[in-house]
Order: C-alpha cells, then sequence, then structure tokens
C-alpha cells in the first residue's frame, strides 16, 4: 500500500479559524440574550406532557451565568442531548478514518475510475442521477449527516470526470439537504410531524412530490449554471487549490498503478462494502425499531467493516491501521464544530428563554390571515432552526405547541410549513455542523459558500412563499 502524507480531509487552518470564530460570537450573542429576553416555563398536563398553552413567566431569574455559557461546548456533552452529540462526533470519526483507509489502498481509485470511464461521455446524465439519488435519500429516507460518508467519493469522481469538488459538493450534500426539506416521507420532518399534530402523512402527498420535482429542477439549473462557467473558465473553479492536490495525487498514482488483478480484488470489496452501508441506512430508516440506532449501527459498520476492507485490499495490518489512525486524527477538528454548534441551544435551554420565544408565537398568529399566518410560523421556525438544528427537537417542541395552537391552516399545511422551515436552512445557516463539516472537507470558507449560494437561496424563497400561498388556496 502507498503511503500518504495527507489525511482524506485537509482543513485549513484559515477555515478552522473562520468556524470557530463565527461560532463562538454566536455563542456569545446566545448568552447575551438570556439576558435580554424574559424567563419563562411551560407547565404539565395531567399525562405528564408539556402544556403549551399554560405560559408562566419566570421573576427575577437572571441569564445563564458567562462561565457556564462560555464552557457550553463542554458542558454540552452532559445535558440531555450529550448522548447525540457524542454518538454524531464517533460517527463522524469512524467515517472519516474508514475513508482514509479506502483512500490510502486505492479503494477510492478503483470505484472512481471504473465510474468515469463509464459516463465520460455522458458527464451531465451523471450528474442527473447522482442529484436524483441523494434527493431522494433526504425526501424519502430522511438522509442528511450519513451522506458525509459519501461526499469523498462523489467529490472525487466530479474532479475525474473534469468538474470539480464542489458540483460534487452540490450533487451530493445540497442535493440530499434540498431533498430532506421538499420532504415527501421523511421520518423526522413528515412523519414525526404529522404523528405530533395528528396529521395524515398520506394526505395530499401528490402536493409534496410536485414540490420535490421543482426543487430538483432548481437545484439541477444552479449546478449547470456553475459547470458551464466552469467549462469556460476551469480557473473559476470554487476549490481550485483543493482540486490541485486531488489531480496531483491522481498523477502520482498514475506514475503507481495499481495491478489489474488487486485493482479488481479493491473495486469488488469496496462495492460490497458502499453496497451493505447504503442498505444498513435505508433499513434503520424505513425500520422503526431500528430507527433511534441507524448512527450507532452504522459506527460499529465503519469501524469493522472499514478496518476488515482495508484489509482484504492492502492484505497487510499495519498499513490499515495507520491509515485509521491518520483518519482519527483528521477528524478531530469536526468535533468542535459540533461542540459549538450545539452550545447554542444548551445556552437558550439553560437560560430558560426557550418558553418564551415559543409563547411568543401565539401572540403573533391571533386574528391574521392565513397566508399572513403561515409567513409569521415560517419566519419564527427558521428562527428556532437558526438555534436548534436537530429536526426532532424542533419538531416535539414547534408542533407539539402547533397541535394545541388555534389557527386558520390545515394540519397538513403547518406540517409543510414546518418541513419548508426546517430543511433548507441545514445548507445554510453557519450553526449546521453538517454543512460546516462538508465544507471543510472541501476546502471552501463558509462565507464563499453564502456569496455563492445567495441567487439560489433567493429562488428558493420565492418558490417556497409561492407553494404556501398555492396551497392555503388550493386547500391543501
Amino acid at each position: 500500500m502507498k503511503k500518504e502524507n495527507k489525511t482524506l480531509v485537509n482543513l485549513s487552518t484559515k477555515t478552522f479559524i473562520q468556524v470557530v470564530v463565527l461560532l463562538f460570537v454566536l455563542m456569545l450573542v446566545a448568552i447575551v440574550l438570556t439576558y435580554v429576553i424574559p424567563k419563562g416555563e411551560f407547565g404539565t398536563t395531567a399525562d405528564g406532557k408539556t402544556d403549551y398553552l399554560d405560559y408562566r413567566a419566570v421573576e427575577g431569574a437572571k441569564g445563564i451565568p458567562v462561565w457556564k455559557g462560555l464552557l457550553a461546548p463542554f458542558l454540552v456533552f452532559g445535558s440531555d442531548n450529550g448522548l447525540t452529540l457524542i454518538m454524531l462526533s464517533l460517527f463522524l470519526v469512524m467515517v472519516f478514518a474508514a475513508f482514509q483507509v479506502m483512500n490510502d489502498v486505492g479503494g477510492i481509485r478503483a470505484l472512481v475510475g471504473a465510474v468515469a470511464r463509464r459516463f465520460r461521455k455522458r458527464r451531465a446524465l451523471l450528474l442527473c442521477m447522482v442529484a436524483l439519488v441523494f434527493m431522494a435519500f433526504g425526501a424519502f429516507l430522511g438522509l442528511f449527516e450519513e451522506m458525509l460518508s459519501m461526499l469523498p467519493i462523489v467529490t472525487a469522481l466530479c474532479v475525474l470526470i473534469g468538474y470539480d469538488s464542489f458540483t460534487g459538493f452540490l450533487v451530493c450534500i445540497i442535493a440530499c439537504g434540498f431533498g430532506f426539506a421538499s420532504a415527501i416521507t421523511n421520518p423526522f420532518t413528515v412523519l414525526l410531524a404529522s404523528e405530533i399534530i395528528d396529521a395524515n402523512p398520506m394526505e395530499n402527498i401528490w402536493y409534496r412530490v410536485i414540490i420535490f420535482a421543482v426543487m430538483y429542477l432548481l437545484l439541477l439549473g444552479f449546478v449547470f449554471l456553475y459547470v458551464k462557467k466552469l467549462r469556460k473558465d476551469p480557473a473559476s473553479s470554487l476549490t481550485l487549490a483543493h482540486d490541485e492536490t486531488l489531480r496531483e495525487a491522481g498523477a502520482a498514482d498514475e506514475q503507481n498503478p495499481i495491478a489489474p488483478q488487486d485493482e479488481k480484488r479493491i473495486r469488488l470489496t469496496y462495492i460490497v462494502f458502499l453496497l451493505v452501508c447504503l442498505g444498513l441506512i435505508i433499513a434503520c430508516s424505513a425500520i422503526s425499531a431500528l430507527r433511534d440506532y441507524t448512527v450507532v449501527v452504522l459506527i460499529a459498520y465503519f469501524l469493522i467493516f472499514g478496518l476488515l476492507a482495508g484489509f482484504l485490499s492492502a492484505k497487510a495490518a499495519k498499513p490499515v491501521f495507520l491509515s485509521f489512525w491518520k483518519g482519527i486524527v483528521g477528524a478531530l477538528p469536526t468535533i468542535v464544530f459540533i461542540a459549538l454548534a450545539s452550545s447554542i441551544k444548551y445556552i437558550f435551554d439553560e437560560g430558560a428563554i426557550m418558553p418564551t420565544i415559543v409563547h411568543s408565537i401565539n401572540t403573533l398568529v391571533s386574528g391574521h390571515s392565513p397566508f399572513l399566518v403561515a409567513l409569521v410560523l415560517y419566519a419564527i421556525i427558521l428562527v428556532l432552526e437558526f438555534f436548534i438544528s436537530s429536526s426532532t427537537a424542533k419538531a416535539i417542541l414547534v408542533m407539539g405547541m402547533l397541535a394545541v395552537v388555534s389557527v386558520p391552516l390545515s394540519k397538513q399545511m403547518l406540517v409543510l410549513i414546518y418541513t419548508f422551515a426546517d430543511g433548507y436552512t441545514n445548507v445554510l445557516f453557519p450553526t449546521s455542523p453538517v454543512l460546516l463539516i462538508s465544507l471543510s472537507m472541501i476546502g471552501i470558507d463558509y462565507f464563499k459558500w453564502v456569496k455563492k449560494s445567495v441567487p439560489l437561496f433567493l429562488v428558493n424563497l420565492a418558490l417556497v412563499v409561492a407553494f404556501l400561498a398555492l396551497g392555503i388556496a388550493l386547500g391543501y
């Protein structure tokens, strides 16, 4: 096995500092808000559930202690959400380690090379297919974090067929995020929100299918506008420096080709490895009893079979263990992102201001037209999304309240508003760990992504508002 000096995920010092500073500033804002926004709490019903109509202000309460707010990135791991954060961190570490092994033993080269040869003259079709698959993963299965495991392969493929890593990022992570928001049967948004509010998730599903199709075309339009510019001027690539490194590695690989029989064995090994991985993801997402254990199952899978696939490919243990360890070390900065992004919600919870924020919804939506109510609810959930990235946590909080609040909207429309507000921001807001990590994997800083994506999200916002208005007019 050829020894590599660089990790598969190279996070520049500049990018790391930018992200850390941004999230730290947001933490400070959250701490200040706990001193500005009045504290409050909700009562409980007879069966022990939260009663969102029974709001009580907490008099004389101060904001979160400053020391506690500053230590939130550490304390959050001991909170109610701590186990989830630990599992997510372990998942990312295992994914990066397994793919570092896959890269070093030639697995990515063998797989990507085969696909690139097959689609070299049908590159546009390949982009359409990849984007559709990842959007479907998000829309039907609610996958998002799991797709970080696919990003290295998709970006390498896009570079090899003449595009760049940013193109791969668009058809992988952004496509999955758009699918998550254009949800059809997403268990973490549509199904969970429908269950909480006692709505039938299959009723008028045709409308969500239309939304999915329109958003898919929007994303493809953005992708092909970018690749058209890229074809005219390759130097305009947003990931030029990152891709030069990949191409240099590819050129070195061509000087040290894998023997045909070894390449076939490696390719077959990793085809099986990835297919089983996707099968596990689909099975865990589809089977309700396994859904809460998806990340745990994948941690075990990437740990055990990531090493096993490396052993079968390299026919040696020591270099595989070294690559695995190199991948673990390379993933450590991403845990800092997770801790900082998650600490903002922790500060809000400890400062007891979330009940006051949620209670304000009652006042804002009272006595207005259905369309205005829809826009107000959408805006409120967007604000909550900035501080609470977890779809499940927001669904329980927001939909639990909407289940008992009287608004002039159907239950299906309330679910649609929630999915719109929850999903697209996963690939826009800086409090989304998956977005920050995926950007770091392709060497783009967050602000460059925001600047580039402004046209996409402005059109997306216009379409969301249009779909809300049309849905209300059609009685959705």
